[in-house]
């Protein structure tokens, strides 16, 4: 499923919940649609607060070069279930899952402390933020 198109002038986050294990993974996600959103990733970040994170779509493979800390990868298919999971990518390292369709990055550690495994599913909840 891809996600909904947003408007530039207004900023859209999600909150990320596993169904399966009924679980949260963060409720600050920010969607990056465009190209120009994609390309620039977390480059710019110094770190990720809990709850936050970067959903990018459409995506089946990521790097963390020029990235000053590790993050877990999630890699969702097109009905949002986790097909693979990259615990602590550190900086300097290539990942990918090509039956991805789209892929949460989040502060290293909430795959573990979400209890997210591979085949759970996902659900995306639209937030608007002012």
């Amino acid at each position: 499923m891809r996600p909904p198109p947003v408007a530039t002038s207004e900023r859209m986050t999600y909150a990320v919940l596993n169904a399966t294990r009924n679980t949260s993974l963060g409720d600050g996600i920010v969607l990056a649609g465009s190209s120009r959103e994609r390309r620039a990733g977390l480059l710019k970040h110094d770190f990720l607060e809990e709850g936050s994170g970067l959903w990018i779509a459409p995506c089946e493979g990521v790097h963390t070069m020029f990235m000053k800390f590790p993050i877990d990868v999630l890699y969702l298919d097109r009905a949002q279930r986790v097909r693979k999971i990259r615990r602590n990518l550190r900086p300097w390292r290539l990942s990918a899952c090509l039956v991805a369709r789209s892929v949460l990055e989040l502060p290293a550690g909430t795959a573990d402390r979400s209890s997210t495994t591979v085949g759970d599913q996902l659900t995306l909840e639209p937030r608007k933020v002012n």
